[in-house]
């Protein structure tokens, strides 16, 4: 366990606030992403959470750098060993889920939407992103490393301010700790949840989702394991698969 704190707040509180099973706090990381598998594949426990003030290889989906400042924002990455092995699309779309119910809960004004499949959209920018990396072998069971990126304190690089925005923008109380400790719960029960998602889930989904001003298509929500479903044309539906 690291002796840094963060924001104040030392691991061992976040630990018991959040319901982690450990927690270790760095200073800086290359990808807390990174950190996770290697706690991961040295036998820790589902339910270690690793947090950095900042990240020098942060990374996103189709390998996209992600801007990871100190002080800035929440740089997290989670560890689930799940009971069951989930389909990607659905514990990604899971995290989505998660995360926009604890950016609710913890920004006020904020007001989030979720962009398939997993980004978090704030005034019509993005404000956070979820990056499910899971590792197994063959059948058995591995894990899943959860990496969560929000903005939240900014400043927004300038070539990002028409794309991206943080919480402090909309929502000036909005703290770190606030958000882990809101969204940390939320994770782990992942953890305990089928394969596939539930009609709740889904109906969930639709009730977030985000659309862009100007989509010249129309999605309509997502099925069972997060795959988006698009309205064509012609009334039917197209299945979109999560992209790599």
């Amino acid at each position: 366990m690291s002796a840094a704190r963060y924001d104040g707040v030392d691991a061992e509180e976040l630990k018991e606030r959040s319901g982690a099973s450990a927690v270790e706090i760095l200073e800086s990381a290359g990808s807390v992403l990174d950190v996770v598998h290697e706690r991961a594949a040295a036998g820790a426990a589902s339910g270690l959470v690793v947090v950095a003030d900042r990240q020098t290889a942060g990374r996103g989906r189709q390998g996209r750098a992600w801007h990871s400042p100190a002080g800035a924002g929440v740089y997290l990455a989670a560890l689930l060993r799940p009971a069951v092995r989930p389909f990607s699309g659905a514990i990604a779309v899971r995290v989505g889920l998660a995360l926009v119910e604890a950016v609710e809960e913890t920004a006020a004004g904020a007001s989030p939407w979720l962009k398939w499949p997993n980004d978090v959209m704030v005034a019509n920018r993005k404000a956070a992103g979820v990056l499910c990396e899971a590792r197994w072998s063959g059948a058995s069971q591995g894990w899943v490393a959860v990496g969560v990126g929000v903005n939240v304190r900014g400043p927004v690089p300038e070539e990002l301010k028409g794309r991206a925005i943080a919480l402090a923008e909309v929502a000036p109380d909005a703290t770190r700790v606030a958000l882990l400790v809101a969204l940390l719960p939320r994770l782990w029960r992942l953890a305990t949840l089928p394969s596939a998602l539930g009609e709740e889930e889904r109906e969930a989904f639709r009730g977030r989702l985000w659309v862009a001003p100007d989509a010249e298509e129309e999605p309509v929500g997502v099925d069972g394991d997060g795959a988006l479903l698009v309205r064509a044309p012609d009334g039917s539906l197209d299945r979109r698969v999560m992209p790599a």
